[in-house]
């Protein structure tokens, strides 16, 4: 192994640790244990396999830390089932206001912000592997992404209809996180497709 890919190795590492010393961390005194295994099963999957599938699909260390990155924002939202993250005590602590006062929001939009932050953060990843492993050009790889952006938020959308169904109507309403709003699932898809078009948008003109 050469010294720049022991070095990119080691970065990764360093990245997979954060996250799973996060996911310990939003374990103590968990608020709501009933969902915390569902909500948190994705970042499990993700810590077991990442060096296996690193190991056969290597990727550069700015691709992993977009990964890692989204992967803290779902398990710090996970925590709280999203709909109850505090961020207004937390802006009130730093700012002496919160959030929602200042901007008259009605409703929790940290779930708005990870669907947004999933569309932004799967551009690198996403081109990289479609560019190095599929053999695509610029163009390609950014319908790639798009697709896969489309295609991941519709799916998700549909597992979380299909939750409401089988699951007990409180355990589903707190992973669903609606909050009220029948429009909620078209919106957490426009959000994830916005933030995907903003950054390849922004990689273009560069």
């Amino acid at each position: 192994m050469t010294e720049a890919a022991s070095t990119t190795q080691r970065a990764q590492r360093r990245l997979l640790g954060v996250l799973l010393i996060l996911l310990l961390l939003v374990q103590i005194e968990q608020p709501y244990p009933e969902i915390a295994l569902l909500q948190h099963i994705p970042t499990m999957l993700l810590l077991v396999a990442a060096p296996a599938l690193l190991r056969s699909w290597p990727l550069s260390t700015p691709a992993v830390a977009c990964i890692v990155a989204f992967m803290a924002l779902h398990t710090l939202g996970g925590r709280y089932a999203y709909s109850s993250v505090p961020y207004d005590a937390w802006s009130r602590a730093l700012t002496g206001t919160s959030l929602s006062d200042a901007f008259g929001w009605t409703r929790n939009h940290y779930d708005r912000l990870v669907h947004f932050a999933f569309g932004a953060l799967s551009v690198i990843p996403v081109a990289e592997i479609a560019r190095r492993w599929g053999g695509l050009g610029k163009r390609g790889a950014a319908l790639t992404v798009l697709g896969w952006v489309l295609s991941t938020s519709c799916l998700y959308e549909i597992f979380e209809w299909l939750l409401t169904i089988v699951a007990a109507g409180e355990t589903a309403d707190r992973y669903n996180g609606q909050q009220g709003d029948i429009w909620d699932a078209q919106k957490d898809m426009a959000l994830a497709v916005l933030g995907a078009i903003l950054v390849l948008l922004v990689r273009r003109r560069r």
